[in-house]
């Protein structure tokens, strides 16, 4: 067939705004359901008739189930259209969020919370792929950026606000209110996201290749150490307050929170043309802030300032790492890929959590921000080091602009396997 170039029209042409912010959406309300319980504790002790712990450990049955489901269910998934999958996982966290709803028991609640946290895994190892492949290879970073965003929001204003409507209403409202959401959510997605087709059986890559492939390994270690560092201080946040004469642990947690809006926003601008720098930049800032927190945490200003820092460098972390993984994968893997990157997320949370703890009570609140270092400084040093394929300074998943021919230009085009393999010669002797 003959097509008329377009490549300066779509670089110039708007986003896919609708359908990025319904998925922006998708992940905001997997984040609100996986933390809205640890909000809860009290309020849902007496009626279940458990202790808090019990309630807390709603919030470690849906990380384990994510954790446990997000590779075997994105392998069995594969094939299917990407649109159906996603609207059956939100389906599911409606479900999920409309037992704990109605629930009059906590084995009944927790079943129910597995069954939200098998979905987030699935939704968790689409979002990415979704959004890279509805823009160019040019502007790949900033929709990623885009969706990843409703995490920030989650954890900065909607689990807040969600804590807040559970006072105001009940918990039970308030998990039905997310159980509508999500429903809602199914109806902007069919409407505004592009039904993308799944992998053919004949080209589809096993998740052990996919894993092998150049890059994809110190992405997923730059995820482990990150997730790792933070968590250690995130999780005990309230003691080394304590620790540090700083009672008020719920502000440091909106400075924190909010500071992440920042550096998600600053990510955005930046991502597309200086990925690996702004990452670079972003983790030498958490180690910086890991220093001054062991250093000099009793001056409250500077307690303040540095959990500011840390919530501009962690705002952006995640997007950016993403990205390279969706880079090294190819948007056609990047479910796969995705996949492996939310079970290695989850390990990091748990075993960051545990560190954190182990050296809360062998050495105090005082070790943790030094606990933390040597995870961070990997991190760091790995992204560094991985300068060809994981972190290259200039990403090859974006080709030179190329020169837009006066003519209409006659382009043959194959595709074997949907968007999964693709070829084009040009007729004025293009490269091939």
């Amino acid at each position: 067939m003959t097509l008329s170039s377009t490549s300066s029209q779509v670089k110039a042409g708007p986003l896919p705004w609708s359908g990025l912010l319904a998925l922006s959406c998708a992940a905001f309300t997997a984040v609100l359901t996986e933390l809205l319980p640890a909000g809860l504790l009290p309020a849902m002790a007496h009626p279940l008739d458990v202790t808090e712990s019990r309630i807390g450990f709603l919030v470690t049955a849906y990380a384990a189930a994510s954790f446990l489901a997000a590779v075997p269910l994105t392998a069995a998934l594969r094939g299917l259209p990407r649109r159906p999958v996603l609207c059956g996982a939100l389906l599911g966290f409606a479900v999920s969020d409309a037992l704990v709803a109605l629930s009059p028991s906590y084995p009944l609640t927790f079943a129910a919370r597995l069954l939200a946290g098998a979905m987030g895994g699935t939704l968790w190892a689409m979002l990415a792929g979704c959004a890279a492949r509805m823009v160019p290879a040019g502007r790949r970073g900033r929709a990623i950026a885009i969706v990843l965003a409703g995490i920030t929001l989650a954890l900065s204003l909607g689990v807040p606000a969600g804590t807040a409507l559970a006072g105001a209403v009940g918990w039970r409202a308030a998990f039905g209110t997310l159980a509508a959401l999500a429903v809602l959510l199914v109806g902007w997605i069919r409407l505004r996201v592009p039904r993308f087709p799944g992998e053919p059986a004949h080209a589809r890559v096993p998740l052990a290749r996919v894993a092998l492939r150049p890059g994809i390994r110190p992405v997923l270690s730059v995820t482990l150490f990150l997730l790792l560092g933070h968590q250690v201080m995130y999780t005990y946040l309230a003691p080394f307050a304590g620790h540090a004469g700083y009672g008020r642990t719920g502000l440091l947690l909106a400075v924190f929170g909010t500071a992440t809006v920042a550096g998600i926003w600053v990510t955005g601008v930046l991502i597309d043309r200086h990925l690996r720098r702004t990452l670079l930049a972003a983790l030498a800032l958490f180690t910086g802030v890991l220093l001054t927190l062991g250093a000099g945490a009793r001056a409250h200003a500077l307690l303040l300032g540095a959990a500011a820092l840390w919530g501009v460098a962690f705002g952006g972390a995640p997007t950016l790492i993403q990205t390279a993984l969706v880079d090294a994968s190819g948007p056609a893997e990047a479910d796969a890929a995705t996949s492996l990157q939310t079970t290695v997320y989850n390990a990091g949370i748990a075993a960051g959590s545990l560190t954190g703890g182990v050296a809360l009570d062998a050495l105090g609140p005082g070790a943790l921000p030094w606990t933390a270092l040597a995870p961070a400084a990997l991190a760091l040093t790995t992204v560094a080091a991985a300068r060809r394929h994981a972190f290259p300074r200039l990403r090859h998943a974006i080709a030179p602009e190329a020169k837009v021919p006066a003519e209409p230009v006659s382009v043959a085009v194959v595709c074997p396997a949907g968007d999964h393999a693709a070829r084009r010669s040009v007729a004025d002797g293009e490269e091939r």
